[in-house]
């Protein structure tokens, strides 16, 4: 049920907004130049990797020693308007109709975290990623990282659909009034070294 949901939402989804991401692929473009599309491999269910596809938040911009400048340095204001609308997360609708993620789940990190997840913490692999998740209504990136793996496996344990679909409304919630996007001060989420409990 939950698969048939997820593919029926994001293909009605890729159909109505097809022209608004069409404009804002444009945008990116003039605004960041190419490409247009910020690519990783996560992993997803059960550890198996697959790559994420985002639209693409930051510059390219270079220091003069031609390396990349931070994170925060590169992020523009438009960039920053993409992730506070969360528009940047847009393209994961492709990786939903895949199955490589769901609506909703627990966020895909890193593959590089992988081997740092506690017995407890690596159980939010048992299920598709989402592109919303339990966490992000509860916090997201302003939540510390032993909070966010104790509500991705909270999801885990009752999972249904009407939770998803109480998700799904309140991400939308969120969205709107732009709450939980990143910590105070931070480009991107804080990254995590290790199991902390």
């Amino acid at each position: 049920m939950k698969r048939f949901f997820d593919v029926c939402v994001a293909s009605l989804l890729l159909v109505l907004l097809s022209v608004p991401l069409l404009l804002l692929m444009a945008l990116i473009r003039s605004k960041l130049g190419s490409p247009i599309f910020f690519r990783q491999i996560r992993p997803g269910m059960n550890g198996h990797p697959f790559e994420m596809i985002k639209f693409r938040s930051m510059s390219n911009a270079r220091g003069k020693n031609g390396e990349l400048l931070s994170d925060a340095e590169r992020l523009t204001d438009f960039g920053r308007l993409l992730r506070s609308t969360s528009l940047d997360e847009l393209p994961e609708l492709w990786n939903v109709l895949k199955g490589d993620m769901s609506l909703v789940g627990p966020r895909p990190l890193l593959m590089e975290y992988l081997p740092l997840y506690s017995k407890v913490q690596a159980r939010r692999h048992e299920v598709r990623p989402g592109i919303t998740g339990w966490a992000q209504i509860n916090g997201r990136n302003s939540v510390s990282w032993d909070e966010k793996f104790d509500m991705d496996v909270w999801y885990v344990d009752h999972r249904s659909m009407f939770l998803d679909l109480r998700i799904l409304w309140l991400t939308v919630r969120k969205v709107l009034i732009r709450d939980g996007i990143s910590a105070k001060g931070e480009a991107t989420a804080a990254k995590f070294t290790g199991e902390r409990k």
